[in-house]
């Protein structure tokens, strides 16, 4: 690395923090020029992150300084100052959160933007928390990031006003709170044991931890993953999730919906650096609470899934869903089945988001009870400035047909039917479960596989009910008026699931090779300390 080079990895936290951060001092009735700003940030940060991905591909699956790119704060070393990290599986999502941010940003772009202040800046700020989450190098740092994101989601998800939308918010804020309280008590007692808050530095001086200091740093670890699994909506951590998410604005439930899998990607990272093989006696620590949590999880997304009545609801459960796939795929500890997870959620993030966007599109030309439909008018009003506002732009031919061959495909990615990217991702998960070599086929196996499929056939039965109620049944009493501000980000979101199922290959090598690095950490411990893995402290050291 050298020059302007040596920065790449810092500029997603800084192009934010620095757009959010000049639309504070604009005034809040000059939203073109706020857009703009919010929108060209937005555009640069998915050119940032498409190169960051480049980059991260060229390092090799493990082992060395190169498995990793550094960034050192002030050029203090990482046991003293702040160190960025980025490798692959930061750089995939770095690159999800922009893609988001790129579709939600335009979709509000039509109404969303105008239904209360400063959106545009804690949309900059949600985007700055999420790739500082997605980059940061110690647990500090996480806790801070995880905060500036937290903050803008309250502000996000209060967006709009409404009195369903600010209780919801209201317990959203508290639930969060709770979580982030426990995310300090875990960090605490880690730090009290370990001595350390780097995760490299953790993941070098968890095998040689005194025997009768080990529960402590464990019971630590598991409050710190109770925070994490709280975001991620592991049940019976999750019951909030489904109501919060089908009550906010579609712009930022489409945003705010890669929280969740903030949550897995914390879990992913820490628990494989901590606890993965070289954690020694703490080795494999928490796996089967994360498999059984993920079962679970899954069991009751479905049964959420099949119980809702409302399009938003039935898309918060879906969340539940993909929550707990990916955790029991963590869970088994198997490096094949952690790429194919990395590759469902990819297509889970892309899909649900597309869903949370396109639902207000369909809701929009239904009867005023609509559930939908109700939020939005709370949020704009009735008068005749909204009702006008609402005639503005050109109708698109075949709206209609349009939203419901969307639809069909969003039932298809969620359900994770063939041909798209949630049937091969199933497929690439369960694939090295099911060919064991020689042993028998293991209960949690079949466990796994008799979770797929019927929360897959749960799905297909509630978005068909839901497909022939809208589109069908009690169809649109007027023809919705979508504008293609609002279609495009559906239809680009979309597009890249259809793209995900036919780059399945290359996108398979590159969740493999993720894989590979997060099953074996001494590349990325090796890369951030500046003594070279498998150096490690003398038992006597740690404290």
């Amino acid at each position: 690395m050298s020059g302007w080079m040596d920065h790449l990895t810092i500029a997603p936290i800084i192009i934010p923090l620095l757009a959010g951060a000049l639309m504070m001092l604009i005034d809040e009735r000059r939203r073109t020029l706020k857009a703009a700003i919010g929108l060209a940030s937005a555009l640069a940060l998915l050119v940032l992150a498409i190169l960051l991905l480049l980059l991260a591909d060229g390092m090799p699956a493990g082992g060395g300084e190169a498995a990793v790119r550094v960034y050192r704060l002030g050029d203090w070393p990482a046991l003293f100052g702040i160190v960025l990290v980025l490798d692959r599986l930061a750089a995939l999502m770095l690159v999800l959160t922009a893609i988001l941010g790129v579709a939600a940003l335009m979709f509000s772009l039509a109404r969303w933007q105008n239904a209360g202040a400063h959106f545009h800046s804690l949309f900059q700020f949600q985007l700055m928390g999420l790739n500082g989450a997605f980059l940061t190098g110690d647990l500090f740092n996480l806790f801070v990031f995880f905060e500036i994101m937290l903050a803008a989601s309250y502000g996000l998800a209060l967006h709009g006003s409404g009195l369903a939308r600010v209780r919801v918010g209201l317990h959203y804020l508290v639930i969060n709170l709770a979580a982030s309280l426990l995310f300090l008590i875990g960090v605490s007692m880690i730090y009290g044991v370990a001595g350390t808050l780097s995760m490299a530095d953790l993941a070098s001086r968890i095998a040689v931890v005194a025997n009768e200091d080990r529960a402590l740093l464990e019971a630590g670890a598991a409050i710190l993953g109770i925070a994490f699994l709280i975001k991620a909506g592991m049940w019976p951590l999750g019951f909030w999730l489904p109501n919060t998410y089908a009550t906010v604005n579609a712009a930022s439930a489409a945003i705010i919906s890669i929280l969740s899998k903030v949550g897995i990607y914390a879990v992913l990272r820490l628990w494989l650096l901590m606890f993965g093989e070289g954690g020694g006696a703490s080795a494999g620590f928490g796996g089967v609470w994360l498999l059984a949590g993920g079962l679970l999880t899954i069991a009751f997304g479905s049964v959420a899934v099949l119980a809702t009545q409302n399009m938003a609801r039935l898309a918060g459960a879906s969340v539940l869903v993909s929550s707990g796939t990916l955790l029991a795929a963590v869970g088994t500890g198997q490096v094949a089945v952690t790429g194919g997870a990395l590759f469902y959620l990819t297509g889970s993030v892309l899909g649900i988001a597309g869903f949370f966007l396109l639902i207000e599109l369909v809701e929009r030309g239904r009867e005023l009870g609509a559930d939908v439909l109700a939020v939005t008018r709370e949020a704009f009003g009735e008068d005749e400035e909204a009702d006008e506002d609402d005639q503005v732009g050109v109708p698109i031919p075949a709206t209609m047909a349009i939203l419901g061959s969307s639809f069909i495909a969003c039932a298809i990615l969620l359900a994770g039917l063939p041909p798209l990217s949630g049937f091969l991702a199933k497929f690439a998960m369960l694939g090295p479960l099911l060919s064991p070599g020689g042993a028998g086929v293991s209960a949690t196996t079949w466990a796994l596989l008799a979770a797929f499929v019927l929360s897959g056939l749960a799905t297909v039965v509630a978005m068909t009910r839901t497909g022939i109620d809208v589109f069908w049944a009690s169809p649109a009493v007027t023809v919705p008026r979508v504008r293609v501000v609002e279609l495009a980000p559906v239809m680009l979101l979309l597009a890249m699931c259809v793209a995900l199922s036919v780059q399945a290959g290359p996108v398979m090598r590159y969740m493999e090779a993720t894989a590979r690095s997060m099953h074996a950490p001494h590349g990325y411990v090796g890369g951030v300390l500046p003594t070279p893995w498998p150096s490690r402290p003398q038992e006597g050291d740690v404290r």
